[in-house]
């Protein structure tokens, strides 16, 4: 692998951190705060829109999508870039990062064309529909049934923690239509559909940002189905491998460290022992760095990627937390407001190993698929 940015990527870095520097606002650093707050949602709408025109939303989607073509390098520049400067796309990374190329793969031609050109111009704003109350990182005891009514589905359930549930148009909806694990399947569900109920949960993590979401008696049609019925684990396999690692949280976790350094220096409290945990912070957040790299190298060379993309999820999980922990410790002044973005890492780091799947979900697949350890007989 060569770790030295060729002349391309160098000058596409270069583009998108110029983009941001000239269309983030004055008060930038207030709004990130809310990572899904009513602001944010509303800013990042514009924003997209503007990247969208530059033809920086979507550059590694194929032309025929809005895109360019570019490799899968450009695409996790690009969100580098985005993550250092506080993801201003909210939750519109879901759209670029996979949902939009789940359906490409997966979608039917008229789904495609529903919801692929939105995406695409930065217009719309997604959820998904997967963790339940006694179902979180454990897809396969989910409750949430789409019983078949000829050619429609009718749903009726619960999912919990879904973030920006209150402003998303549409809802990547895992439902089960049959028993068993082979009985899961997808539904794309406009959120305003009669029957679906959202409700704010109370959080630490930010304004507006996780939600319960009930369906009762949600009518959907046939063609509302991504897919096959019982094709869900296909699909969600994809889409998490995608997800996993197509959200470079280190580098906001780097950029967050070296701000607390840097107030650290300026107040001459750099230490010793500081500058040790620090250190061990920056390693962290290097690895976790390296890990991502290997597997997009994999995926510019076709190679499939397996239980790489936990590890590299688990690497993330650990380096978030330090950081997070070293800011506490050392810089806490700077997370009762008077620093934003540190208070916003701080917020994100809480649920770093919830999001995206359980860091300990996350440890079973390193330890089964990727170690290849016998499992403790029961």
């Amino acid at each position: 692998m060569d770790f030295n940015w060729n002349d391309e990527q160098l000058a596409f870095r270069a583009t998108v951190h110029n983009f941001i520097k000239d269309n983030l606002p004055e008060n930038w650093e207030h709004i990130a705060h809310g990572p899904a707050s009513k602001e944010q949602t509303v800013f990042a709408k514009e924003f997209c829109g503007a990247l969208a025109e530059a033809g920086l939303l979507v550059p590694h989607w194929p032309v025929e999508w809005g895109g360019q073509d570019a490799d899968p390098w450009k695409a996790f520049i690009l969100a580098e870039e985005m993550w250092m400067a506080g993801e201003p796309r909210g939750g519109q990374y879901m759209n670029v990062n996979w949902i939009g190329p789940t359906l490409m793969l997966f979608g039917s031609p008229a789904q495609q064309q529903q919801y692929i050109p939105p995406m695409a111009r930065g217009e719309t704003l997604w959820c998904q529909g997967f963790s339940e109350p006694e179902s979180g990182s454990d897809l396969a005891s989910l409750r949430t049934r789409a019983e078949r009514k000829g050619d429609k589905y009718i749903i009726n359930g619960q999912k919990i923690w879904t973030s920006y549930a209150g402003d998303a148009d549409t809802c990547f909806c895992l439902a089960r239509t049959s028993q068993g694990k082979g009985g899961i399947s997808i539904f794309l569900i406009p959120m305003t559909t009669p029957g679906i109920t959202v409700r704010e949960i109370p959080s630490i993590i930010g304004e507006g940002d996780i939600h319960e979401v009930f369906f009762d008696d949600v009518e959907v049609a046939e063609t509302a189905r991504l897919g096959e019925e019982g094709q869900a684990w296909d699909i969600v396999g994809k889409a998490l491998s995608l997800e996993r690692v197509g959200i470079p949280r280190f580098a906001l976790a780097t950029t967050t460290l070296h701000r607390a350094v840097s107030l650290l220096k300026d107040q001459n409290r750099f230490t010793a022992g500081v500058i040790e945990q620090a250190a061990k912070a920056k390693a962290a957040c290097e690895a976790a760095r390296l890990y991502s790299y290997q597997i997009i190298d994999q995926r510019v060379k076709n190679i499939p990627t397996g239980a790489e993309a936990s590890v590299g999820r688990y690497a993330t999980v650990i380096c978030e937390r330090l950081v997070s922990e070293f800011v506490v410790e050392h810089v806490p002044e700077a997370i009762s407001g008077e620093n934003p973005m540190l208070l916003a890492h701080h917020q994100r780091g809480i649920v770093a190993g919830i999001a995206s799947g359980a860091a300990e979900i996350q440890l079973n697949l390193i330890a089964t698929q990727y170690l290849e350890l016998p499992r403790e007989p029961r």
